[in-house]
């Protein structure tokens, strides 16, 4: 496996510095924010280390060199947005930024990228799935013509008012994993596995990695802790943000002994990338620098 961490947390940096601190610090690799040039409302997202847009053979050749003067490699291009919106624009904006960004990895040999599948919150799993089907089948046979997996986080995205109660992302349990697979059978469509999605979801974060070890093509590092006494007063149903907080790798409720275990039995050898979340380490540029140093100082336990 090979250590690293996503560039979200790092938006001041531009990639050059992002690759130096990486490999100043001893990660292998980093997950690189590819967000539209502009910015976003949502935390953590509209962080553009590669703009795609502007992407040809020179900027091509800059990210390469960059890569091999720090030793640090990419592990995939990643990009979140909801491309099942249902408002038509968003939805249009996010699934043209998709392709860009699959041809973008392609361009650059890496062969991975990572998002999510986007929902209409306000409608059911059946209801939205006719769209899934429209909008993910021409993206994935893309995927497919450049080689490039399409890792897709399981993250339901329903933490806060305006994204309850379905949240905009479906790919949230191994139900629905097995019926989108089933649906768009295709070896470059697969998983970016977080276990801490599951620990407030109240389901179990390592049982799924056996079955579904063919599609794992990235992980997500992110621990999770869950306030039992103040799901004690709100119940399942309220906004997991009223009860639940991320956290760094080793400060939550994630056996992680017990997940890399399963990991290697499932015969999982890519990018684990730590996701950098916690509140409590965001106060700063050097919190959260600080943060990475701590995350890969527990983490290299796990993997050498």
């Amino acid at each position: 496996m090979q250590l690293g961490f996503v560039s979200a947390i790092l938006p001041e940096l531009d990639l050059s510095e992002l690759l130096a601190f990486a490999a100043d610090v001893g990660y292998d690799c980093v997950e690189v924010m590819c967000w539209p040039a502009g910015g976003a409302e949502r935390r953590y997202a509209g962080v553009t280390h590669i703009d795609v847009a502007e992407f040809g053979a020179e900027q091509v050749d800059a990210v390469r060199h960059l890569i091999e003067q720090t030793g640090v490699q990419i592990s995939g291009l990643g990009y979140y947005p909801n491309p099942l919106s249902p408002d038509p624009e968003e939805a249009e904006t996010a699934v043209a930024q998709i392709r860009l960004v699959i041809e973008a990895a392609a361009r650059l040999g890496i062969g991975r990228m990572n998002t999510f599948i986007g929902r209409d919150p306000s409608r059911s799993v059946e209801a939205n799935w006719p769209r899934f089907l429209d909008t993910w089948k021409p993206i994935v046979a893309l995927a497919e013509e450049h080689q490039v997996r399409i890792g897709i986080e399981n993250c339901p995205m329903s933490f806060t008012q305006d994204e309850w109660p379905g949240g905009k992302n479906l790919a949230t349990s191994p139900a629905i994993w097995r019926r989108m697979f089933a649906d768009i059978d295709s070896d470059y469509f697969g998983l970016n596995f977080d276990p801490s999605h599951f620990v407030w979801q109240h389901m179990d974060y390592v049982r799924p990695l056996g079955e579904f070890k063919h599609k794992l093509f990235h992980i997500h590092a992110k621990d999770a802790r869950i306030d039992q006494d103040q799901l004690d007063q709100v119940g399942t149903l309220a906004y997991p943000n009223l009860y639940h907080t991320p956290k760094l790798p080793g400060l939550g409720d994630v056996d992680w002994g017990r997940f890399f275990s399963a990991l290697t039995d499932a015969g999982y050898d890519g990018p684990v990338c730590v996701e950098v979340e916690d509140r409590a380490y965001e106060g700063s540029l050097e919190a959260r620098k600080t943060s990475l140093i701590q995350s890969i100082n527990f983490l290299r336990n796990y993997i050498a």
